[in-house]
């Protein structure tokens, strides 16, 4: 079977897999998200709101439903998706309608939440953008669900060229198509939130390390960077900023151990650690002339609930005071199961057996630490700010894996053992 082929088998087998729960995966940022791609297709206020409450409204009532249906004492109650679904939609519009008569009707998104909150939505169009064909295509339900299962399969794939890129061997380049499918970063990726393309955007830019550090398609390597920059911009502008900033500080840091072993630097790393500085200095100029929200109201947003409660006077000591109080539990968690941090484990071997690019992967791995650390909040559903440190074992754990794939093979085709060694 040819790798194409079994590339497009797993991720067909993947999408199957996904029929097992069409509904239920959003989050309330999701209606945000939904409400601006419906704009994108022309639908207005009243009409994106409308559809996007229905949706919203239908996923709570299909958990309910599959919840009491496992419940040992309401299992033979009622089924109480019809209650939730009344007072799901009665509650929205009286969100939604308060708003809109109070005259926060500007902007593509639906006003669920206040002005200042849905600014942050504003200024990314870049998930509504990918999402709005889908939806105008199979309508909502079919359509949210049909970009998670093309963004998470893209991802998948990006991990194996990544990998082939490398020079990694087929099998071990599909094991990394699968892991990310398997492992939360897919999962993740399901959901239609922007996570998704940021996983699939951050792998298209370690594609273009590799391709640029295994010296055969340089230009095409920066192109994709590049790009992958860009977009990030367009989908969330601070993981643009961050992946800008850990390129360019993976580069330095691969410069410098190479000068201090008494070897040149290498273009290759020196025009990547270039282009992340360019993504660095552009994110910030271009933010500040579109007026995008600045760290401080990111931190006010945090800190209000949403801008739920006045402004916090000393919003910053508060913040790095609650910084400390994040990691500390997380990290508690962490060790009482300490499945992620044994995958990164794995992952760091893996990434040091390519010293160059893995620098650049753990440097990719650490936007979602910054992610997370933007956003110290310990209730976010399943770690999806931090998803994208999961890229780290995504990668890792097949290139750790490669000497011993190649020692088991090399015998079994008939060369001496010696030489397997």
């Amino acid at each position: 079977m040819r790798p194409r082929t079994r590339v497009l088998l797993l991720a067909a087998v993947f999408a199957l897999l996904q029929l097992a729960n069409v509904t239920g995966r959003d989050t309330p940022d999701s209606k945000n998200y939904l409400s601006y791609a419906l704009s994108l297709t022309g639908a207005d206020k009243r009409e994106a709101a409308a559809a996007t409450i229905d949706w919203f409204c239908a996923g709570r009532a299909s958990i309910a439903h599959r919840e009491q249906n496992v419940n040992v004492v309401r299992f033979h109650a009622p089924d109480p998706a019809p209650e939730v679904v009344r007072e799901c939609r009665e509650r929205e519009w009286r969100q939604v309608e308060a708003r809109l008569a109070a005259g926060q009707t500007g902007g593509h998104t639906v006003p669920f939440m206040p002005e200042r909150f849905m600014r942050i939505f504003e200024v990314r169009p870049g998930f509504p953008v990918f999402l709005a064909p889908f939806v105008a295509l199979f309508g909502v339900t079919w359509g949210a669900w049909a970009a998670g299962v093309v963004v998470t399969c893209a991802g998948g794939v990006l991990a194996f060229l990544v990998l082939r890129a490398l020079a990694v061997s087929v099998p071990l380049a599909l094991t990394g198509q699968a892991l990310f499918l398997v492992l939360p970063c897919g999962t993740t990726a399901m959901r239609p939130m922007s996570e998704g393309l940021l996983l699939a955007l951050t792998l298209a830019a370690l594609w273009g390390c590799a391709l640029v550090l295994q010296g055969h398609r340089t230009r095409a390597g920066l192109a994709l960077v590049g790009a992958a920059l860009l977009a990030l911009f367009t989908v969330k502008h601070s993981q643009a900023l961050f992946l800008g900033l850990c390129l360019a500080g993976a580069g330095a840091a691969v410069a410098v151990r190479r000068r201090w072993r008494g070897l040149p630097p290498g273009r290759g790393v020196v025009v990547l650690a270039g282009t992340g500085c360019a993504g660095v200095f552009g994110t910030v100029l271009l933010a500040r002339l579109l007026h995008y929200p600045s760290v401080s109201e990111s931190v006010q947003d945090l800190l209000t609930d949403h801008f739920a409660r006045p402004d916090r006077e000393r919003p910053w000591a508060e913040f790095f005071q609650l910084q400390g109080n994040f990691w500390t539990e997380w990290l508690r968690r962490q060790l009482w199961e300490p499945v992620f941090v044994s995958f990164l484990a794995a992952g760091v071997p893996g990434a040091l057996r390519r010293p160059a690019f893995g620098a650049f992967l753990v440097a990719a791995a650490c936007t979602g630490f910054l992610n997370q650390a933007g956003h110290p909040d310990i209730n976010i559903w399943g770690d999806r700010l931090i998803t994208l440190a999961w890229l780290l074992p995504v990668l890792g754990v097949p290139l750790l894996l490669e000497p011993v794939v190649r020692r088991a093979v090399v015998p079994a085709q008939g060369a001496p053992v010696g030489l397997a060694r």
